[in-house]
């Protein structure tokens, strides 16, 4: 739930000028209704709880009343629309005209501004900005008795047009106004009668306006499916988003199958998704479909392919008898076949070419963001299994230190360029690595699998801090030589082109250390950090200093002498090695480390345990911006013990 204060000119949040703001967006389909309801009570309960002035005459009787007007708003924009719904709750604090009040506003996009249900020549909106009112539905068995009811709980409601969108509101009353006399002579039991009566649904049904849909409904209706599908990246989302937008817009009910990745001729298509215009229904049509998996002619297009209704004369009770037809499409992307999409359509013997080419266009989406999901997919499963190999499947333990880590990659579709490393060595030593490559992705892979090894080869040498440094920077500047000559050779090869394989960079800030145990207890601590953010020791009073020096990235020069430090890590102290994906979180335009913002997280982690502390830090950095991290994000906690 989204939440809005709006403030009025001069007036301090807190007063009773708030006007508390939630608002939602809805998928057209039916469990929006259901969807509504929570979100209006939702909504109350957080402005009640949270002391709001302007919610202290919302009741459980104002509650009810909303989520039931909500509902039904929601169930008609759903029902004869068939677009995504927006929907607004809204405060309102009485004033000299008028008693404070909760209005409610229900949007949908659908191109047609009449609403279903009202006549206008009993006063409803036929045309214009916005109309107050009721308008009974010219015949309430069909269209149910939305409005009406509606209208009797609400002071008053309308409905207002604007460019791609229609709004019907209501005003309900926040103090104590009943919109029902007191049942002076009626028992408890004939009141909830007529409540029950009141309250009761009616069969409804969407009248599907085909042309409509495929003159100007069209584009915004292929416009809306593009935005919803390409932001899918699993396959099984897209067939059920697909599914939803055909029924009940262009469909009565819909199936939807997809081909293994990896199959041959003879693999069988897996049924991914069924959607029917009466939910009960949707059970039965899988179960239906399950047993006979549909299979199209190889030498068809992605045009419609006209099918037999799949319920036989002999199987069950059939639909009422009227004309239906069911069309069959192929789902491609890249010449490939990924799939079939069968969707039937009752009262209607012939489906017209406007609305069969519609259909022809939407499926063509749908292959786009099969086919993407798949690639994202692919992808996501190389960078596993690379970021595992790249990775210590298990870090050593370190006898007199416990240690906790935390590794945030900020896509798992790739891989990241941070990496960690805790190994023993020959000579009763522990070595721990943090480092940081520069870019991310196969690039950033390539470094990380050059320098992890190198480091573990160089400190199972005997080097020393600084000489490990030293080595691992002439190791990466000569790879990168080795690069530059082939990328030149490239480039000569290309005719004097620059291909996309050229002008790599390899380097990379890198903290490294060794830990040698100490008979009186602890640890000595000797440690470098190469364009690293400084690593901070906590001591158990709670003062925090850096605890080395800044010095050159490694892979950028050859003449680099590093240096290295040692102190002791004694009982009781901690130290916390951290990336850049911590240092520089932001926020706005203000990083988490700006005034020594890490060094007083720190600080108040005093006394806690290894994974204390990098829990607390890692929930500082989350909470820092109101998005997720942008960076990889990697922290590595040792405490002496």
């Amino acid at each position: 739930m989204q939440r809005d204060i709006v403030q009025r000119p001069g007036i301090t949040v807190g007063r009773a000028d708030e006007r508390p703001v939630a608002r939602t967006s809805l998928p057209g389909n039916l469990l929006a209704p259901s969807a509504g309801r929570r979100f209006v009570r939702a909504a109350l309960t957080e402005w009640t709880g949270s002391g709001l002035p302007a919610a202290v005459g919302v009741s459980e009787r104002l509650a009810d009343d909303a989520s039931v007007v909500a509902s039904e708003l929601v169930t008609n924009a759903v029902v004869h629309a068939g677009t995504n719904v927006e929907l607004l709750c809204r405060l309102e604090e009485a004033t000299e005209d008028e008693a404070a009040a909760l209005v409610l506003e229900v949007s949908d996009h659908h191109p047609a501004r009449a609403v279903r249900g009202e006549r206008p020549e009993d006063g409803g909106p036929a045309d214009g900005p916005a109309v107050t009112g009721f308008a009974a539905p010219t015949d309430p068995a069909e269209y149910g008795r939305g409005l009406q009811l509606v209208g009797t709980l609400a002071e008053r409601w309308g409905i207002t047009y604007r460019t791609g969108l229609k709004t019907v509101w209501a005003r309900l009353p926040v103090d104590d106004w009943n919109p029902f006399p007191e049942p002076s002579a009626e028992t408890g039991f004939q009141h909830g009668l007529r409540a029950a009566e009141l309250l009761a649904p009616t069969a409804r049904r969407a009248l599907r306006d085909d042309a409509d849909w495929a003159g100007r409904g069209a584009l915004s209706f292929l416009a809306e499916a593009s935005d919803l599908l390409a932001g899918q990246l699993d396959e099984d989302i897209v067939a059920a988003l697909a599914g939803q937008l055909l029924v009940p817009r262009l469909a009565d009910w819909c199936a939807i199958w997809l081909e293994p990745e990896n199959g041959g001729p003879v693999a069988v298509p897996r049924l991914a998704s069924v959607w029917h215009r009466d939910e009960t229904e949707t059970a039965p049509l899988r179960t239906m479909l399950e047993q006979d998996p549909i299979r199209l002619p190889e030498r068809v297009g992605t045009g419609p392919i006209c099918l037999p209704w799949p319920w036989g004369e002999e199987g069950g009770e059939e639909p009422e008898a009227h004309a239906r037809a069911a069309l069959a499409y192929r789902i491609t992307a890249g010449g490939r076949t990924l799939g079939a999409v069968l969707l039937g359509r009752e009262g209607a013997g012939r489906v017209p070419d406007e609305v069969t080419a519609l259909i022809e266009d939407f499926v063509r989406r749908v292959g786009l963001a099969v086919g993407a999901a798949r690639a994202y997919s692919r992808q996501a499963t190389i960078s596993r299994i690379l970021q595992r190999a790249l990775l210590p499947g298990k870090v050593a333990d370190i006898p007199g230190v416990t240690s906790a880590l935390v590794y945030e990659p900020s896509d798992d579709g790739v891989v990241g360029g941070d990496f960690y490393d805790i190994f023993p060595c020959p000579g009763d030593r522990w070595c721990f690595v943090l480092g940081d490559v520069q870019g991310s992705g196969p690039e950033a892979a390539v470094v990380t699998g050059l320098a992890r090894p190198w480091l573990r080869l160089l400190a199972r040498e005997g080097f020393g801090v600084g000489e490990v440094l030293d080595r691992l920077n002439r190791l990466l500047l000569d790879d990168a030589m080795e690069a530059a000559e082939a990328a030149a050779l490239m480039v000569a090869a290309a005719g004097g082109q620059q291909t996309a394989d050229t002008g790599q960079s390899r380097f990379l800030s890198l903290l490294y250390g060794e830990l040698v145990p100490l008979p009186e207890g602890g640890v000595r601590c000797t440690l470098a950090s190469a364009g690293h953010p400084l690593p901070l020791l906590l001591r158990p009073d709670g003062e925090v200093r850096p605890a080395a020096e800044p010095q050159m990235l490694l892979g950028l020069f050859d003449d680099v002498a590093y240096e290295s430090q040692s102190f002791d890590l004694t009982p009781g102290d901690s130290l916390l090695c951290v990336t850049d994906g911590v240092t520089e979180r932001r926020s706005g335009t203000l990083m988490f480390d700006d005034g020594d913002g890490l060094a007083r997280a720190l600080a108040d982690c005093t006394g806690l345990s290894a994974d204390g502390i990098a829990d607390r830090i890692k929930r500082a950095v989350h909470e820092f911006a109101e998005r997720p991290p942008d960076d990889d994000l990697a922290l590595l906690v040792l405490r002496a013990g």
